[in-house]
C-alpha cells in the first residue's frame, strides 16, 4: 500500500484502547476520529450527482456511520433532513459544519432533535420533513441502541423493552407515516449489523432487534415494491469504528475490536457510507429485499 493510504485501512489497525461513560458516545472525543469522506485508496470521496434532486431523511446522524451517510448523500446533490438526540448536540452541529464546508453551503439541511421512541414523534419528523422540503423520497434509519451484557439472567427487562423500542418499533413508526408520501423510485433503507447472523454474545436485546429488522425490511420490500416501486433493502456493518464502541462495549470488547474479522481490521463509516449511497441511487435500481454485507469479509450464508 501506498504511505499515503491512512493507517486506518492497514491489515491489523484497531483504535487505541477508550472509553466514554455514556451512550449513545461523543464522536468528537474519539481518538483517532472516524473516515467519513476518506476512502481507502486515500483519496477523498468523489461524488457523480448520483442522488441530485433527492429529499432524504436520515436519522441518527449526528455521528457514526450516520454522520458519513448525511456527508455523502448532501456531496451527491441531496438535500437533507437530519435527526439526533438532545444529547447528541455538539455531534451533530459538527456534522451540520461539516457538510456546509463539503458542499459550499449547497444543500437544504433540515434539522430536528427528537426521541423517536414514541411514534407520536416520528409522525412529527415526517410532518416536519414535508413541510420543509415539499417531497420525500429518501429514507436512511440508521439510528438505535446497544448495551453490552454477559449473562442474559441480569439483563435488565427495562433495557430489553427501550432496545426493541429504540431499534425496530420506531422504524415501523416513521415507515408507517412516511409510505403514504414515497413516490414510485423511493426508497427505504435500514442499518441492520453483521450480529444478526452471528449473534454477538454480549448484545443479545441488540442482536434480536438486528434480527427483526431484517425480518421486516424483507417483508415490508415484498409488499410495496411491486405495487408502489418503493425499493426496500438494509446494510449489515461488522465492527466499524463508531462513538457506540467505547460507549457501550466491554473493556475485553473494546481491546479486541475489529481483530476477528479476516480483514484483521475494524471498518470505517464512510466504508459503510458508500452502500447506502448505492442502495439509494439509480443504480440499484432492480435490487431490493437485500441485505448488503459491510464486515471486513465474514461469510455470511
Amino acid at each position: 500500500m501506498s504511505t499515503s493510504i491512512p493507517e486506518q485501512y492497514r491489515k491489523g489497525w484497531k483504535p487505541p484502547f477508550q472509553e466514554q461513560a455514556n451512550a449513545p458516545g461523543n464522536q468528537r472525543k474519539l481518538d483517532p476520529a472516524p473516515l467519513d469522506d476518506i476512502t481507502a485508496d486515500g483519496k477523498p470521496y468523489k461524488p457523480a450527482g448520483k442522488l441530485e434532486g433527492r429529499k432524504a431523511l436520515i436519522t441518527g446522524a449526528d455521528s457514526g456511520i450516520g454522520r458519513s451517510v448525511a456527508l455523502l448523500f448532501a456531496l451527491e446533490g441531496a438535500d437533507l433532513t437530519l435527526t439526533f438526540l438532545p444529547e447528541e448536540k455538539g455531534d451533530a452541529q459538527e456534522t451540520i459544519d461539516l457538510i456546509k464546508k463539503k458542499t459550499n453551503n449547497a444543500r437544504k439541511i433540515n434539522v430536528v432533535e427528537l426521541d423517536l421512541r414514541r411514534e407520536e414523534e416520528c409522525k412529527k419528523l415526517v410532518e416536519n420533513h414535508l413541510a420543509f422540503h415539499g417531497s420525500l423520497d429518501a429514507i436512511v434509519l440508521n439510528h438505535g441502541t446497544q448495551n453490552a451484557n454477559t449473562y442474559l439472567p441480569s439483563l435488565p427487562t427495562e433495557q430489553w423493552h427501550d432496545t426493541f423500542t429504540t431499534n425496530i418499533h420506531s422504524f415501523f413508526y416513521i415507515c408507517k407515516a412516511a409510505i403514504p408520501h414515497l413516490k414510485d423510485g423511493s426508497t427505504i433503507t435500514f442499518n441492520a449489523s453483521i450480529n444478526m447472523a452471528v449473534g454477538h454474545p454480549e448484545l443479545i436485546d441488540y442482536t434480536a432487534t438486528k434480527g427483526a429488522m431484517i425480518g421486516f425490511m424483507r417483508a415490508l420490500s415484498n409488499q410495496i415494491v411491486g405495487e408502489k416501486g418503493i425499493r426496500c433493502n438494509a446494510v449489515a456493518p461488522g465492527p466499524i469504528w463508531t462513538p457506540l464502541i467505547p460507549a457501550t462495549m466491554t473493556k475485553e470488547s473494546i481491546e479486541k475490536f475489529g481483530t476477528s474479522v479476516p480483514m484483521g481490521r475494524a471498518g470505517q463509516p464512510v466504508e459503510v457510507a458508500t452502500a447506502f449511497v448505492w442502495l439509494t441511487s439509480a443504480d440499484s435500481s432492480y435490487v431490493s429485499g437485500q441485505v448488503i454485507h459491510v464486515n471486513g469479509g465474514v461469510v455470511i450464508e
